[in-house]
């Protein structure tokens, strides 16, 4: 039972403690939140499955985090009860930026690198992004119960990564629960307190999204400061909308109402609207009565990187693919999309994606949740290209390529460093020259 003091909107600031977990894909983050919840005892024993904050039947199926997914957990340390905002993110670099947006929402951020395989590129850009977001990094080894894990020999090359103490980097099995009660621990010691003022004006900031077809669009938002009650107006300063919310509440791990949501608590906000545009991530929630004067910073805007055209199979369904492409926009934030036209296929939309497998997630969401049947094109990149009277096209689409003489054609490239071990750099260098790379500088 939650004493008075920690409920969800009268929780004492002092006692929160706000993290996700980040890692390379397939290390583990996921198993590691299972333990912690149940652990915690917010899941009882005959509800608990495997992966268990993986709500989509896609990520199930493929065994990959494709979004990130906050729950409230409490943790008792020498009688004190805290509660823990987590946040289990993706590992695939193609859905970073649901990571850069998990890591706005809190103050510390679990490592975790799999025992067996040591330090991976997104273990790398992930640290990098927690670094810039300033938040308290804790070191962690899982699949240590593995016969192929090197805990030894792995913990000296995250101490040198980011400057701590072989020994203090703390060793997990998310298979078995070791290690998972001192983590937790851990988390409660070294993550600092939110730092928002209680007493100010009310400021939340949306940080994800999603459209539940009886209720509306449900906000998922960081109270930063102040307060907001329930059926109190909120004002969303980016879009000037306000709105009188149905419902307030905490994810713990289902959706809890509860009479308000206070500084440095991470809840939920249902405003009952179906249009769309009336929410959007990054924006500020405050409060129409008494609202604050400047907005939070958001999130700058992703940068697709593969384009790719979609369109209805049957023309007639063009407005249903515009609706859900809408509805998907506000649970995938990453997603861009603008209306063009095929002379083959008609009506459709010109997407833009992080990669292939966001490419691919989406495509199987529209068809599995909204029940679309889609012809997808080719995926390519942009370019700009200069005729030779000296005009500039920005070409999405081959079918946009300028008629007459080019004078020149620029296409994306990538500027990469590539840290190898040396048995590799002959193999590296030989992959790199097939793609048409070209190597810069090398040094040992």
């Amino acid at each position: 039972m939650i004493e008075p003091k920690n409920r969800p909107g009268f929780t004492d600031q002092s006692l929160i403690r706000n993290f996700c977990i980040i890692a390379h894909i397939d290390h583990g983050k996921s198993t590691v939140a299972d333990r912690i919840l149940q652990l915690s005892g917010i899941v009882p024993e005959r509800e608990m499955r495997d992966r268990f904050l993986d709500r989509m039947d896609i990520e199930q199926e493929r065994g990959i985090t494709i979004k990130s997914q906050a729950v409230r957990v409490p943790w008792t340390v020498d009688g004190t009860e805290y509660t823990l905002g987590m946040i289990d993110t993706p590992g695939h670099v193609d859905f970073t930026y649901e990571v850069s947006r998990a890591l706005a929402a809190c103050e510390g951020a679990v490592l975790l690198v799999d025992a067996t395989q040591g330090i991976e590129a997104q273990t790398l850009s992930n640290l990098y992004m927690a670094i810039e977001h300033n938040l308290t990094i804790i070191p962690v080894l899982n699949k240590i119960d593995l016969p192929s894990a090197e805990p030894d020999r792995h913990a000296e090359e995250i101490a040198g990564l980011i400057g701590c103490e072989p020994q203090s980097v703390l060793r997990v099995s998310g298979k078995t629960g070791e290690g998972v009660h001192d983590l937790l621990d851990q988390i409660v010691m070294d993550v600092p307190a939110p730092s928002g003022d209680p007493q100010a004006p009310a400021r939340a900031l949306i940080f994800d999204s999603s459209y539940d077809s009886y209720r509306g669009i449900v906000t998922y938002i960081r109270m930063v400061d102040g307060k907001l009650a329930s059926r109190e107006r909120l004002h969303m300063m980016g879009i000037g909308m306000v709105h009188e919310p149905i419902e307030i509440g905490v994810i713990s791990p289902d959706m809890v109402p509860t009479k308000a949501l206070t500084a440095g608590e991470v809840g939920y906000v249902i405003t009952g609207a179906k249009d769309v545009s009336q929410s959007k991530v990054g924006d500020t929630i405050t409060s129409a009565i008494k609202p604050a004067s400047e907005a939070l910073p958001g999130y700058r805007d992703p940068k697709p990187m593969v384009y790719s055209g979609l369109f209805p199979i049957d023309n007639a369904q063009f407005p249903d693919l515009r609706e859900a492409l809408d509805k998907l926009k506000l649970n995938d934030a990453a997603l861009v999309y603008e209306p063009e036209t095929s002379v083959a296929l008609g009506f459709g939309f010109r997407c833009g994606f992080l990669g292939l497998l966001h490419m691919e997630i989406v495509s199987e969401r529209l068809s599995r949740e909204f029940g679309l049947d889609l012809i997808s094109t080719a995926p390519n990149v942009t370019y700009d290209v200069t005729a030779e009277d000296g005009s500039l096209h920005h070409v999405t689409n081959p079918s946009e390529f300028p008629e007459g003489k080019i004078k020149k054609i620029i296409e994306p490239m990538v500027a990469a460093d590539i840290i190898t071990p040396k048995e590799f750099i002959g193999s590296v260098m030989d992959l790199c020259q097939e793609h048409r790379g070209e190597m810069g500088t090398m040094e040992y």
